[in-house]
């Protein structure tokens, strides 16, 4: 629903945004556009460039927290190419494709590797931007390439993965192209001898799993622990699990025996953070009608028509309670987005 904005000069029609993230939040922007083609991207930037603008997928990981000051435009683009060589599978896919139809895509045309980020929310061209990752996999170890337009001059680049800086839910695009360039397409290459990766949770009781046994049990999972956006407002998980020292693991074990880990190498480990938010008490907890998840603390759900205020507020109080109690900074991993941009806890 578009919302009336009155000034001394002028009368401007706010664009809702509920409807445009997952998380349903009452923000409106001043204006809204669906990119469709690349055509329409240069058209669209060329018309934009001293104006403030956000770019959104689907909207699975941004969670827009006030009236945005500028417009939004949705990356909407369409299209999957496949081809081939002797130990490869080429998937050039379009940035506005959703990412969990293209993995069922390459299933169903026997192209594996994707299965276990099956149900992952969001579209391709937020997967390198994400760096999504589960059950042991993460995106970045099938991307070739980034092609995106570069904000500045409007022109089209290709980036090497290489170059991508990819992290733990992480990218370049997080940080030296954050809303300097607008992806357009991502290139991954599925290699043809196939591995099937078992080593994490539910799927290591697995017994020599098929490629369509790994996305069953992934789906099953995802649907049992997470809650359904388009049921209840949410983003997935709000914050990322931290990763710390093993000498700080270490001194933690001394107070907190009973804190999990997972070793990513000699010298660090990842804490879950919903046993960290678990632990205080959080679970359930509303902040007005935003709440904590009672079956799975780092889910944070629009719960009873919850505002961006509530969610910021309460998003805070985790936040600060684990630093106080654990000596650990929580990141967010949604994109919290403000009347003037990005907003940081």
């Amino acid at each position: 629903m578009a919302r009336i904005a009155q000034n001394r000069q002028s009368v401007v029609i706010l664009k809702s945004l509920q409807q445009l993230h997952t998380f349903g939040l009452p923000a409106h922007c001043t204006d809204f556009v669906r990119i469709q083609s690349v055509h329409s991207a240069h058209t669209f930037i060329a018309q934009h460039l001293e104006q403030p603008f956000y770019l959104l997928g689907q909207g699975s990981n941004t969670a827009f927290v006030a009236d945005y000051q500028g417009t939004v435009a949705e990356v909407a683009l369409k299209g999957i190419d496949v081809q081939e060589n002797d130990s490869h599978y080429i998937i050039k896919a379009a940035a506005g494709e959703s990412w969990h139809e293209l993995v069922v895509y390459c299933l169903k045309h026997t192209m594996y590797g994707f299965e276990n980020l099956a149900l992952i929310p969001g579209t391709v061209g937020a997967a390198p931007i994400q760096n999504i990752g589960a059950y042991g996999v993460e995106v970045e170890r099938f991307i070739q390439s980034v092609q995106y337009i570069d904000l500045k001059t409007n022109q089209v680049h290709s980036i090497a993965a290489k170059d991508c800086e990819f992290g733990y839910r992480d990218s370049i695009f997080k940080h030296a192209l954050w809303q300097k360039a607008m992806i357009v397409g991502v290139t991954f290459l599925l290699p043809k001898a196939w591995q099937p990766v078992v080593t994490y949770g539910e799927l290591a009781a697995l017994h020599a799993p098929s490629a369509q046994d790994i996305f069953n049990k992934v789906v099953e999972v995802r649907q049992a622990k997470l809650p359904d956006p388009n049921v209840l407002g949410n983003a997935g998980s709000f914050f990322k699990n931290p990763i710390i020292s093993c000498e700080t693991l270490a001194a933690l074990h001394q107070q907190f025996p009973s804190m999990p880990f997972y070793p990513l190498d000699a010298e660090a480990v990842k804490i879950p953070a919903a046993w960290l938010i678990d632990q205080l008490g959080f679970k359930g907890q509303f902040e007005g009608g935003i709440r904590c998840h009672p079956k799975q603390a780092l889910v944070l759900t629009n719960a009873e028509q919850g505002t961006g205020e509530q969610l910021l507020s309460l998003a805070r109080r985790i936040k600060n309670a684990v630093a106080e109690q654990f000596s650990i900074d929580l990141e967010h991993e949604v994109q919290l987005i403000g009347a003037n941009g990005k907003v940081l806890l």
